[in-house]
C-alpha cells in the first residue's frame, strides 16, 4: 500500500475556487477536496490538508474498514456523495468522540485521518492531516444567549487561540481594534488580560463594566504605539482593506511594541489577495481559513520561544 504522489486540500464551504487558484498542479476535484501533485503547498483557504493520500480499492464496507485500520486507528468521513456509505463506514470504525471543546482546553492530541468514498469500490483517504478536528471544523461548548459574550464572534477567537496554542495570560495587556459590541474583548477579559478596546461604537454594557476593560472611543487606527504604549497582544476584527491593516501592524512590529497578533483579513474581491503573502512572510506567521470565518482569513503571529 503506497501513498499517492499528491496532497489533498479540503476547502471551506464555497471556497473551492480560491483553493484551486492558489495551487499548482491540480489533478482532480472531489466536492470540496482538491488534489494537487507533489508535497504540500501554501494554501490558506484550505480548512484541512490531507498530507498522505491513499487510493483504496475495496470490496465492501467491511473491507474498507479493515484497510483503513491498517493505516491508523482514528478516522472521520468527508462526504460529497455516497453519504449513507460514509456513515456506515464511520459506525464500523473505532469510535471517535469529537466532543465540543471547552475553551481554553487544548485541541485533541491523537492524529485524525480523513476518508471519502469516490464510488462503491474506491476510497481516497489520508492517515495524516493538518487538523486534529473532523474535516478541520472545531466545535466549542457555546454560551447561551445573554449568558456572556454579546455576539457569536467569540467562537472565531476561541478557534484562533486554540490553533495558535496559546492565549493571553492574566495581567497581559491586549489592544483590540474594532471591538464593538465586545465578543472578543469579553473573551480576553475573561482570561484575565487587561484589554484596551477601540471602536467608534460602544461596547455592550456587560462587557464595558468588566473591571479589566478600558474603552477608547474613536478610529481604531489612531491607537498607535505612540498614543497607547506597548502591548503584549494586538487583536483586530475590524472591517478594512488588508493592505491598510498590514501597514498598521508593521508600525507596531517596527516599533517593537507588540509581537503577538490575531487579526482577521477581510476582502472585498480577489484584487486584495496579494496582501495574504505579505502577512504570511512576517516571521512567526500563519494565515489560514478558520471554520468560523466566512469570506475572510485570519493571520496569527507569535514569536518563537527563545531557547
Amino acid at each position: 500500500m503506497q501513498p499517492l504522489d499528491c496532497t489533498g486540500y479540503l476547502a471551506a464551504d464555497e471556497r473551492v475556487e480560491q483553493v484551486t487558484q492558489s495551487l499548482t498542479g491540480v489533478t482532480s476535484v472531489h466536492g470540496r477536496l482538491v488534489l494537487a501533485a507533489g508535497p504540500p503547498q501554501p494554501c490558506p483557504w484550505a480548512q484541512n490538508v490531507w498530507l498522505e493520500p491513499y487510493r483504496l480499492q475495496v470490496e465492501s464496507i467491511a473491507d474498507a474498514v479493515r484497510q483503513l485500520c491498517v493505516l491508523q486507528r482514528n478516522w472521520w468521513p468527508y462526504a460529497f456523495t455516497l453519504h449513507r456509505r460514509a456513515e456506515l463506514t464511520k459506525a464500523k470504525l473505532p469510535f471517535v468522540a469529537a466532543k465540543p471543546l471547552r475553551f481554553p482546553d487544548p485541541p485533541p492530541q491523537s492524529p485524525l485521518g480523513s476518508f471519502v468514498w469516490l464510488s462503491d469500490t474506491e476510497l481516497l483517504c489520508s492517515p495524516r492531516c493538518t487538523s486534529p478536528f473532523p474535516n478541520g471544523e472545531p466545535r466549542f461548548v457555546e454560551f447561551r444567549e445573554h449568558e456572556g459574550p454579546p455576539s457569536r464572534a467569540y467562537l472565531k477567537l476561541f478557534e484562533a487561540l486554540t490553533l495558535l496554542g496559546c492565549a493571553p495570560q492574566p495581567g497581559e495587556r491586549c489592544l483590540e481594534l474594532g471591538a464593538s459590541p465586545g465578543g472578543w474583548t469579553w473573551v480576553l477579559a475573561t482570561l484575565g488580560a487587561q484589554v484596551l478596546a477601540v471602536d467608534r461604537a460602544p461596547l455592550a454594557p456587560n462587557v464595558a463594566e468588566m473591571p479589566n476593560v478600558e474603552m477608547l472611543k474613536g478610529n481604531a487606527f489612531t491607537a498607535t504605539p505612540e498614543s497607547v504604549g506597548s502591548v503584549d497582544w494586538l487583536f483586530s476584527d475590524v472591517i478594512c482593506y488588508p493592505e491598510k491593516l498590514y501597514r498598521f501592524v508593521r508600525l507596531w512590529l517596527d516599533a517593537g511594541a507588540c509581537q503577538s497578533f490575531v487579526c482577521t483579513l477581510k476582502f472585498q474581491g480577489a484584487e486584495h489577495y496579494g496582501a495574504i503573502g505579505q502577512f504570511a512572510a512576517l516571521p512567526g506567521s500563519r494565515v489560514l481559513h478558520l471554520f468560523h470565518n466566512r469570506h475572510e482569513l485570519t493571520w496569527l503571529c507569535r514569536p518563537p520561544i527563545a531557547g
